[in-house]
């Protein structure tokens, strides 16, 4: 009677190579595996594990693996950029997880699940124009405003009969009384106009008296009151000619005042400037006309609007700052000269928007900055940008990305890590290609 023969036996080493092994393991069930055979103590060969028989992980229900694909390489469950051709646990215990074939994208990109990505939040915006305000900030001193300062003097010698404006920070107003006057010289060229009342050429002479008045700085207010009054003014009363503060006060009563010597100094405080030293790097940002927002140290409630109205052209030695005149309103007089400010300048009013992105959109590793572009599906594509001027929480994309583009603005920490864990596969996927070709 004819019996079939038993099939031969296969070696270990012909069934490798009929079929793909994905590792070695231990033969006594052991938490041990190997991408490439190899012995236990005692001599005896680790057991091939096929591609049919990858066994579930540790603590998990058995799970067929049949459709996925074979198995690439097992991942750290934490997203960290580490790999492992065989099973592995983590220092916590936690097992690898397998990557199949299918699961895989292009080289340039990563895939997160879906559900992984809804529940770490992961948010993007599209990358679009913006003007980007770059707020400035500055120490600034209050000053007078330079273009408000008038000197009170007198073009002839005079005698002070008496003081109206008797203190230093009185306030003013234009044409109110400062003080009485007598001078010699004033007195002459009245009598001179009068004298010369009928005579042949008084027209002419009368004309000349009344442009030397003129000439001694008197106002024409008084020189009306010289010509309407029938004798010499022995005193005049000299007004105020802008309205202001007394800054200075240089004259007392009974004084001999000779001419061109500064008697008052008066300026008009509805307006102030705000001095700011601007650091040497970012002086190149501040525009002429820019909006400044100003915070004095007494006022620490309170906000005061300005604008730059002058950039000095030279910059200190010694602080390498340089100075920039901020113009503020003031029509309460309450920011005092020499007070502190903290100041703020708008460096970007008034200039053409820019390519940009929210600043969390940045991964910045110091010598290499990259954005994470939204492909759509789970799918990010990590991209190196180049980074332009920052402001209002935004920066400048200069190159690396193109308007409308969605970047991953927040929980990229975590696309981080997936995007590193792809960049170490270039060196492990050819040492795993050469490992089901090894011979024992």
């Amino acid at each position: 009677m004819w019996r079939a023969e038993p099939p031969p036996e296969i070696s270990v080493q012909e069934s490798a190579a009929a079929r793909r092994v994905l590792y070695w393991k231990d033969p006594d069930g052991k938490a041990d595996f190997a991408p490439a055979p190899k012995k236990t103590a005692d001599g005896r060969d680790y057991l091939p594990v096929y591609d049919e028989e990858e066994p579930p992980l540790a603590g998990t229900p058995n799970r067929k693996t049949k459709g996925k694909g074979r198995i690439l390489y097992y991942r750290n469950p934490m997203g960290l950029a580490d790999t492992s051709p065989v099973p592995k646990k983590d220092p916590m215990g936690m097992d690898y997880i397998p990557v199949y074939e299918g699961e895989e994208q292009d080289a340039g990109s990563v895939k997160v699940s879906l559900d992984r990505v809804q529940r770490a939040g992961v948010r993007s915006e599209p990358v679009i124009p913006r003007v980007l305000a770059r707020p400035l900030k500055a120490p600034g001193v209050a000053k007078l405003n330079e273009r408000t300062l008038r000197s009170v003097s007198l073009r002839a010698d005079g005698f002070i009969d008496k003081l109206i404006v008797n203190a230093t920070g009185e306030d003013v107003k234009a044409g109110d009384p400062m003080f009485v006057v007598y001078s010699p010289q004033v007195v002459s060229v009245q009598i001179e106009y009068r004298s010369a009342k009928g005579a042949t050429d008084g027209v002419q002479r009368q004309t000349g008296a009344l442009q030397r008045l003129r000439n001694f700085g008197l106002p024409e207010s008084v020189i009306e009151k010289i010509k309407s009054s029938p004798d010499p003014l022995m005193l005049i009363t000299w007004p105020a000619p802008i309205t202001g503060v007394v800054m200075k006060k240089n004259v007392v009563k009974g004084q001999m005042a000779k001419a061109g010597e500064e008697l008052y100094l008066l300026a008009d405080l509805s307006s102030v400037w705000v001095i700011a030293d601007v650091s040497e790097q970012d002086i190149g940002l501040v525009r002429l006309g820019a909006p400044a927002k100003l915070h004095f140290r007494a006022y620490p409630a309170e906000s005061f609007e300005g604008k730059v109205s002058f950039i000095l052209h030279e910059l200190d030695p010694a602080t390498r700052t340089a100075k920039v005149r901020i113009e503020v309103k003031n029509p309460n007089h309450r920011i005092k000269h020499e007070m502190f400010a903290d100041v703020e300048i708008d460096a970007g009013v008034g200039e053409a928007s820019r390519l940009s992105v929210p600043v969390s959109a940045v991964i910045d590793s110091g010598s290499r900055q990259v954005v994470l572009v939204d492909k759509g599906d789970g799918r990010f594509e990590p991209r190196a940008v180049k980074l332009g001027v920052r402001g209002d929480g935004f920066v400048e994309i200069l190159r690396g990305v193109s308007q409308g583009e969605n970047v991953v603005v927040s929980a990229n920490f975590l696309i981080d890590a997936e995007s590193n864990l792809k960049a170490a596969l270039a060196g492990f996927t050819a040492e795993q290609n050469q490992a089901p070709d090894a011979k024992p």
